[in-house]
């Protein structure tokens, strides 16, 4: 029987055991907390990170990173962002070489501004660089959770790691892609959720569909501008980790991100968002990350920008619309406006 451990029992890594415990694999969950493996294997539910959801009897939670790693063919790491590098460096030791890691969080470093998959393989080095598979898309865990049909996408530049992970994790509810540009695939699953803030800010305002709309289209093209300053592929952008999640993300009733962006835009400050909830709001170190960015390739950013500022350099939600109201007219797509006029 194939074997997957699942490094994370937040509400994606455990909705992502439920659905391959489900397909008949033998699936372990590693969780942090002594009380949350308890919960799983005894209760089958996750009602700290996963509320309402039945779990398979099969599915096996445990505290030893160790006995979640041995023997299995794939590893799938859910943890937080800021915590990929050192739980990695715990997993080293451990890892077989010829393991598919499967990384499935969503966000930047904020104090090396590199991608997980990055991340991963700085501390996995004796590891095929190829087979670190990174999966996005428009997948809130409480909706997979409960098989609601959706889609994802897997990157990486070698096809058969990708249709290999594909495999796997397909199901008649879960349908995936594969996308050779896993820099674009990971960049569109973090800088959304930047764009989700801006989104939730606006809502939190008491601003319209008109205000959302501009803010995510807008936010969309920044997304694709820093994109390929890093080298990834503009298209993948308009795909499921781009437009889809960040679709997703600025809209869903479930959206951390969203959330945070509202409490902000009517008057809450950060300590008080993120100290009320033991779920983690990846956009806020995220935004951080993409300012640094943004400023050392010189990428005009201006919604991030100003979500950076709200954040942690206390601009007002309201004189930060006004900003970017009044900032200098523009073109919307100045590339091609640029090449048509000079033909012109």
């Amino acid at each position: 029987m194939i074997g997957v451990g699942v490094i994370g029992a937040g509400g994606w890594g455990t909705a992502l055991a439920k659905m391959c415990a489900e397909k008949g694999l033998q699936v372990e969950i590693w969780a942090r907390e002594t009380e949350v493996a308890g919960e799983i294997n005894q209760q089958h539910s996750n009602q700290t990170f996963l509320p309402g959801v039945t779990l398979p009897e099969s599915l096996k939670a445990k505290t030893d990173l160790a006995d979640v790693i041995k023997g299995k063919k794939y590893l799938i790491t859910a943890v937080p962002t800021q915590w990929v590098r050192s739980v990695a460096r715990q997993m080293a030791p451990l890892v077989a070489r010829d393991m598919i890691i499967i990384s499935v969080s969503k966000g930047l470093e904020v104090q090396s501004l590199k991608t997980l998959t990055e991340v991963l393989t700085e501390e996995l080095p004796d590891h095929d660089s190829n087979a670190f598979v990174a999966l996005s898309g428009p997948n809130h865990a409480e909706e997979v959770a409960r098989n609601i049909p959706s889609a994802t996408v897997v990157g990486t530049p070698v096809l058969k790691y990708a249709e290999e992970v594909q495999d796997l994790l397909i199901s008649p509810r879960f349908r995936v892609y594969t996308n050779p540009d896993r820099m674009g695939v990971q960049l569109g699953g973090a800088l959304k959720n930047v764009i989700a803030l801006a989104a939730g800010i606006s809502d939190g305002l008491g601003f319209g569909d008109n205000s959302k709309a501009a803010l995510v289209t807008r936010g969309l093209s920044e997304m694709a501008r820093l994109g390929a300053a890093m080298g990834a592929k503009t298209p993948t952008f308009a795909g499921l980790s781009g437009m889809g999640d960040l679709f997703v993300t600025a809209a869903s009733k479930h959206s951390r991100n969203a959330w945070a962006g509202r409490e902000l835009g009517q008057g809450k400050t950060l300590t008080e968002i993120t100290s009320s909830t033991k779920m983690v709001v990846e956009g806020v170190t995220t935004t951080q990350a993409v300012y640094q960015l943004a400023h050392n390739l010189k990428i005009q950013m201006p919604i991030t920008t100003i979500t950076y500022q709200i954040l942690f350099e206390g601009l007002a939600p309201q004189d930060g619309v006004s900003q970017l109201m009044e900032r200098m007219r523009t073109h919307e797509m100045e590339e091609v406006v640029a090449a048509t006029y000079s033909w012109l």
